[in-house]
């Protein structure tokens, strides 16, 4: 039996941590740390190396940005999911440059909240609806300011994968597309990143956007 994801949760409010660990804990992952400082958690985090972080913006001694950003640069980074009560566009950009994987309101529902830790668990960007709109519009604005180059050569595989990823479609979706297992596509993926020097599905598809695959 496979072993189960480990996640960190970083909140201040002890109410709310606790109702998220709770709904974690009730769906077979394993909670392995819940705090709420900034500068705890990644003391923590270094520490217990967890597979996903749920994390707070608003924290009282370290914003949630420079906490992601700090997570980002460790040695082994976990996936970064932020879950917050702000839907500014302001902050959502602010935390995807610092290296969140997704960005999740509070006002989710369970069900949702599950499935995004799933999703990011798995190398996706998750966003709440009207969100990932948002990110990919920022990517097309950057990309218009930043030459391109030739970079690595992709096989026709990858470019196909990397071409239904960019346009927003889930690994599962992208299998069903081209007719091919969910882990083939998930190789494929890891793969790209590998030749790309990339870390993670968000900056694939920034990678890809920039080279106007999504319009292809």
């Amino acid at each position: 039996m496979a072993s189960a994801l480990r996640v960190m949760v970083v909140d201040d409010h002890p109410m709310w941590r606790d109702a998220v660990a709770r709904d974690l804990e009730n769906a077979m992952y394993e909670v392995v740390a819940a705090v709420g400082e900034g500068r705890q958690a990644l003391r923590v985090a270094a520490a217990i190396r967890p597979d996903v972080v749920i994390l707070d913006l608003r924290l009282p001694d370290l914003p949630g940005v420079e906490v992601a950003r700090g997570l980002a640069a460790s040695a082994r980074p976990p996936r970064v999911l932020v879950l917050s009560a702000s839907g500014e566009h302001e902050d959502v950009l602010e935390a995807v440059k610092a290296g969140a994987s997704g960005y999740l309101v509070k006002s989710a529902s369970r069900e949702e909240f599950l499935d995004a830790v799933r999703r990011t668990a798995e190398g996706e960007p998750v966003f709440t609806p009207g969100l990932a709109g948002l990110v990919l519009g920022e990517y097309r604005r950057l990309a218009t300011q930043r030459p391109s180059d030739d970079g690595p050569r992709l096989t026709d595989r990858e470019t196909e994968v990397l071409r239904l990823v960019a346009k927003g479609l889930s690994y599962r979706q992208v299998a069903e597309r081209l007719v091919l297992s969910h882990r083939t596509v998930q190789n494929h993926v890891q793969n790209t990143l590998n030749k790309l020097q990339l870390h993670n599905r968000v900056e694939l598809v920034r990678y890809a956007i920039e080279r106007g695959l999504d319009e292809a």
